[in-house]
C-alpha cells in the first residue's frame, strides 16, 4: 500500500520495539519518517534503514523524562519538520527489564509519569496545535487494554494508572482539536517486546492464555493498527481506544 504517501510523520520511542515497528510500517506505506531516540547510535540504525527508500525525514535526540528537552523537541520539530501531519507517540518508560526493574515502586511511578503522561501531554498538545492551525493531522497514543478493568501487583497498579491517563487524556485531547486533527489511542495487550522474549513460564502461559488468539501479540500487531488509525481508511474515526490484545479473556 501507499495510502500514506506524500505525508511527514514522527514516531517517537522509534529506535525500538514498537517504535521501530510503527515507523518501518508507516515508511513501507510511502510516508516519510522522522526518528526519535535517545541513542545516536541506535537511532542512526533505523534512519539507515528509512533511508534506503528514501523515508527518511530527519531524526530527534531527546530523554523525555525531562521537560527543557520536550520544549526543546517541540521547538526542533516545528523549526525541521513544518509540514509534519502524523505523530504517533510510542515512546514509554521500560521499567521491568534492566537496572529499573528492581527500582522502588516510587521511582517507577515517578519514571512512568514523566516519559509515559507528561510527555505524551505535552508533546501531543504541543505539536498538535501547530498541526491543527495548518491542515489538520493525525495522532496515535499508546495506551493498555487492562487499564479499565486492572490487574493485580505492581506493575499492574503502576501501568494501570499511568496508561489510564494517557487514555483519558487521549479523548479529551480529539475533542479540543476536532475537527482538523483525529486522535485515537492502541491499547496493547500482551505484546512480546524485550519483556516477554525473557518472561517466565508462568507470563508466558498467561500471556497465551488471556488472548481468546491462543498467542502473544507482537510489534507488527500494534504498528498495522497504527498505520489504519493514521491512514485515510480511518478519517472517520478520532477520540477512540482501540484494544489489539487478541481478544481479552480474564484468567
Amino acid at each position: 500500500m501507499n495510502d500514506l504517501a506524500g505525508r511527514t510523520a514522527l514516531v517517537t520511542g522509534s529506535t525500538h520495539g514498537i517504535g521501530r515497528e510503527v515507523a518501518l510500517t508507516l515508511a513501507a506505506a510511502g510516508a516519510r519518517v522522522a526518528v526519535h531516540g535517545r541513542s545516536a547510535e541506535a537511532a542512526a540504525e533505523v534512519a539507515a534503514v528509512l533511508a534506503q527508500t528514501d523515508r527518511h525525514a530527519g531524526t530527534f535526540l531527546a530523554d523525555l523524562a525531562d521537560p527543557a528537552a520536550i520544549e526543546q523537541l517541540i521547538a526542533d520539530v516545528g523549526l525541521r519538520l513544518p509540514q509534519l501531519d502524523t505523530l504517533v507517540l510510542v515512546a514509554g518508560a521500560d521499567v521491568l527489564t534492566g537496572s529499573p526493574a528492581s527500582w522502588s515502586f516510587e521511582q517507577k511511578l515517578d519514571q512512568l509519569l514523566r516519559v509515559d503522561v507528561v510527555s505524551t501531554m505535552l508533546l501531543a498538545r504541543g505539536l498538535g496545535r501547530s498541526m491543527r492551525d495548518r491542515e489538520g493531522g493525525s495522532i496515535v497514543t499508546i495506551g493498555w487494554d487492562q487499564a479499565a478493568t486492572g490487574m493485580e501487583g505492581d506493575s499492574g497498579e503502576l501501568f494501570a494508572a499511568t496508561k489510564g491517563a494517557v487514555m483519558a487524556f487521549t479523548k479529551s485531547l480529539a475533542k479540543s482539536l476536532a475537527p482538523q486533527v483525529r486522535v485515537n489511542c492502541v491499547a496493547p495487550g500482551w505484546i512480546r517486546t524485550s519483556w516477554g522474549e525473557g518472561a517466565s513460564g508462568v507470563w508466558q502461559e498467561r500471556a497465551v492464555r488471556e488472548s481468546m488468539l491462543g498467542r502473544w501479540g507482537t510489534p507488527a500487531d500494534i504498528a498495522n493498527a497504527t498505520h489504519w488509525l493514521v491512514s485515510p481508511q480511518a478519517a472517520f474515526v478520532t477520540g477512540q481506544v482501540i484494544p489489539v490484545n487478541g481478544g481479552f479473556r480474564p484468567a
